[in-house]
């Protein structure tokens, strides 16, 4: 196991519209899936309001404990888009509009025949000594700033800067998985299962109820980052599932006679 790579990262998705429900959140599934094909392990996600103070202490927390943070939101036009601000305000450094982010947009927007307004400006603003996420999309740069990577919160977008930001990070040992079906709930194999993990720390084992019908059954997926040790925790598994089905088997026989 000493060979082992593990990235790990965060996510912080900004903005009062989604704690309100207004706009439901595409970016952190999105970000989860890319991040599992790169082999870095997403650990965990906050959502907070438009609030400056709420969005330096969660960042503040986030990017001393993992590798990577990932924020989605707040870098528009209007007076709620505060993250460049209270990104430079976590880093110490002053939110300046940038020269090259200057540029960029007043082009776009003279090709446009549209005007270069002081609230299309506020979208160059960024921490001082933030370098850019290119934007396919509407050329507005994200930026990145330490291990802090600052993208739009429109899911096309986001997405968009993210293809740009994967291929410059580190990648980590990819985890593994396999599934098993189980044909029982929850409720009888919790005890077995949870030995399993206790004996194999260096896995995860996710149990997934389902319903169909008048029927419970699970969903168990065994997740790690060496084929072998995958592979030997999926055929405890399988043992644990044939030993509840010979011991019902047992005692539907008991009951007959």
């Amino acid at each position: 196991m000493t060979n082992e790579t593990i990235v790990t990262a965060a996510m912080l998705a900004i903005g009062d519209e989604l704690l309100s429900g207004r706009t439901k959140d595409k970016n952190i599934g999105h970000l989860a899936d890319v991040l599992l094909l790169a082999g870095i392990d997403l650990k965990e996600v906050r959502i907070v309001a438009d609030d400056e103070d709420a969005i330096v202490s969660a960042l503040s927390a986030l990017r001393g404990q993992y590798d990577y943070v990932f924020t989605s939101g707040g870098i528009g036009p209007t007076h709620d888009d505060i993250t460049a601000d209270a990104i430079a305000k976590a880093f110490g450094v002053p939110c300046e509009h940038d020269a090259e982010a200057m540029r960029l947009m007043g082009e776009m927007y003279a090709r446009r025949e549209m005007e270069f307004t002081e609230a299309r400006q506020r979208m160059a603003r960024m921490p001082v000594g933030s370098k850019h996420i290119a934007n396919p999309v509407s050329t507005a740069p994200g930026f990145n700033i330490g291990n802090v990577y600052v993208m739009a919160g429109v899911p096309q977008v986001f997405q968009a800067m993210l293809d740009n930001v994967i291929p410059t990070l580190r990648s980590g040992t990819r985890m593994l998985s396999e599934a098993i079906s189980c044909p029982y709930g929850e409720g009888e194999i919790g005890s077995p299962l949870g030995l399993i993990q206790k004996a194999h720390p260096d896995t995860s084992i996710g149990s997934y109820p389902r319903y169909v019908g008048q029927f419970f059954s699970t969903e168990i997926v065994v997740r790690g980052r060496s084929a072998e040790l995958v592979e030997t925790v999926a055929a405890e598994v399988r043992a644990m599932i044939e030993t509840i089905r010979q011991a019902k088997a047992k005692g539907n026989q008991s009951a007959e006679a």
